[in-house]
């Protein structure tokens, strides 16, 4: 069941939704685990890239800590983030329906942002890459902390694939829509707090059409 009611959600011509990126609007696995793979070539350390890409959503350095000693995970963030972009941008395609998502949103007279616990320079590279035009890109944000983001642009809806991104929705008081294609099932999500689950994005324009009057 919902958490907000009609009443309390802006008119249409207001409408802001929030979408995660890993594993929401982009297949950032390919990208990922190359980009761990020349880390661990790099430093000389091994890094599991295939575990690595199946627990994808929270901070970097939650899974560098797995890897690395405590007093290296910094250093081991600055130059991972500064080999992603030659690394993994052009490995990184767009899920299916992401561009069509944004664009219903935008079909709608609403704004479309990209809040994302990925480091922001790297995140606008990757939408810039795929031609994902988000009206705001806010990065370095995770779970709770992303609900300043979409207090901030007045989110009504946040779109994510993680139950990271159902805590964030629920702080900031917004819908939570959560996809399957990251490493979260249906039962997660909803236990989680999702208030609407869909297996892609592909499905969300045509929730988006029925959420529109339920809204008026």
């Amino acid at each position: 069941m919902a958490h907000m009611t009609s009443a309390a959600l802006p008119p249409v011509a207001s409408l802001t939704v929030g979408f995660d990126l890993d594993m929401t609007l982009i297949d950032s696995r390919p990208g990922i685990h190359a980009c761990y793979t020349a880390l661990a070539e790099r430093t000389g350390t091994f890094i599991d890239a295939d575990l690595a890409i199946t627990r994808l959503g929270p901070p970097l350095a939650d899974e560098l800590i797995n890897w690395f000693p405590a007093e290296q995970v910094a250093a081991m963030g600055d130059l991972y983030r500064s080999m992603y972009p030659t690394i993994a941008i052009a490995a990184t395609p767009a899920l299916p329906g992401a561009r069509e998502a944004i664009a219903a949103v935008r079909a709608a007279g609403g704004r479309a942002i990209v809040v994302t616990a990925k480091y922001e320079p790297n995140a606008k590279l990757h939408l810039e890459h795929l031609g994902i035009d988000a009206d705001a890109v806010m990065g370095d944000l995770w779970a709770e902390q992303k609900a300043e983001a979409l207090r901030e642009h007045g989110a009504a809806v946040y779109v994510g694939d993680h139950i990271g991104d159902v805590r964030g929705a629920r702080t900031a008081e917004a819908l939570s829509v959560a996809v399957t294609t990251g490493p979260c099932d249906g039962d997660a999500l909803r236990a989680a707090g999702a208030d609407v689950v869909l297996p892609d994005l592909t499905h969300f324009p045509a929730w988006l059409a029925d959420y529109r009057p339920a809204r008026a």
